[in-house]
């Protein structure tokens, strides 16, 4: 029983100085409703609290879905809530939004969060599956008026050390955002050719160095030296290019680990069939003059959503799209870094 009691009776890890490093450390950030003023503090600072994700964009999302009370929307991907938050503020209790998505710790936690502002069962229906799903519940409820689909990875889940998705700090090389479903990226490591990988890292990422990273992880592998979390991999990265300048070292292996680890998490999720099934089924799931808004983060999204846009209006699809791409404002990428790859793409559906 002493034990036991040992146990329960643990106390939580304090901050270690002003501003901890350590994610677990910070339990002021990962309690954003009893400690706001930090919650304030960190975001002028231009962070993003742990546990916490900022929403990018949220006012061009709005000016141009122009949401109407009684509307029936579409969030493809809830995350931490914020966009959810703001669409629903603008049905003034009319209407409804679905929301899908894979990740289920967090879309509980988000579920909860937005039923304790108001915005319960009545406004809101969360569905745990992937949005190129979007046909099933669209032939469901007859179709959306708006639709958003914010492509972006949430910063609650790079941030997490047990998710493995930032090669910052260490932690399983996991980066599924279900780690119920599918295999890790150690798993899909274990098994990949060296042409495979180079392959995948040039596709997903546009790697300069594809062709000498595949080699050095496959050959570490070969060798019995399991890649399985994220500093083995940020290791082998860091190894492989140390024949660059000293000058531009730094610079190019902090980005070299961001389109690395880019890559996995596009493979592992099947991000890039995903959404090519999504924007096939988007146009049936649009009602006559429905809005749809798209952010992307990186270069091999945005041509897919421009490409499917493009065709979708000369086929007389989309009665209106964005021949030029719409990106987030100086002030806001100030704010928040992770905003500065965001490129925002729409489409109305034809009467």
């Amino acid at each position: 029983m002493e034990n036991q009691n040992q146990t329960l009776h643990k106390r939580r890890v304090r901050y270690k100085g002003k501003y901890p490093k350590k994610f677990e450390e910070k339990y002021k950030e990962l309690q954003p409703e009893k400690y706001k003023d930090t919650i304030e503090h960190v975001i002028q600072k231009g962070n993003t609290p742990a546990g916490m994700h900022i929403s990018i964009m949220v006012k061009e999302i709005i000016d141009f879905l122009n949401i109407q009370p009684g509307e029936i929307g579409f969030d493809a991907t809830l995350g931490y809530g914020g966009h959810t938050k703001a669409m629903l503020q603008c049905l003034k209790g009319k209407g409804h939004i679905y929301a899908t998505d894979v990740d289920p710790e967090e879309s509980a936690k988000t579920t909860k969060r937005l039923a304790e502002q108001g915005f319960g069962e009545d406004m809101l229906t969360v569905k745990l599956q992937n949005f190129c799903t979007i046909d099933e519940i669209a032939k469901e409820v007859g179709g959306f008026d708006f639709i958003l689909a914010d492509l972006g990875v949430s910063s609650m889940q790079i941030d997490n050390p047990k998710r493995g998705f930032s090669f910052k700090v260490d932690g399983p090389l996991d980066l599924r955002l279900n780690q119920k479903a599918g295999i890790s990226a150690a798993e899909r490591l274990d098994t990949i050719s060296r042409d495979e990988l180079a392959g995948m890292l040039y596709e997903n990422s546009d790697e300069p160095y594809c062709e000498e990273l595949a080699k050095a992880i496959t050959d570490e592998i070969r060798k019995g030296n399991r890649i399985d979390t994220t500093t083995k991999l940020r290791q082998v990265i860091e190894k492989t290019l140390d024949f660059l300048p000293e000058k531009e070292k730094k610079d190019i292996i902090k980005k070299t680990c961001q389109r690395t680890f880019q890559a996995l998490r596009i493979d592992v999720n099947r991000e890039f069939e995903v959404l090519y099934e999504f924007m096939e089924k988007l146009p049936d799931a649009l009602r006559p003059g429905g809005r749809v808004a798209i952010l992307t983060f990186h270069s091999g999204e945005d041509k897919l959503v421009k490409k499917a846009l493009k065709e979708g209006y000369r086929a007389g699809i989309y009665s209106d799209y964005a021949k030029d791409v719409i990106r987030p404002s100086a002030q806001e990428c100030a704010q928040n870094g992770r905003a500065r790859s965001t490129k925002m793409r729409w489409a109305v559906k034809a009467d």
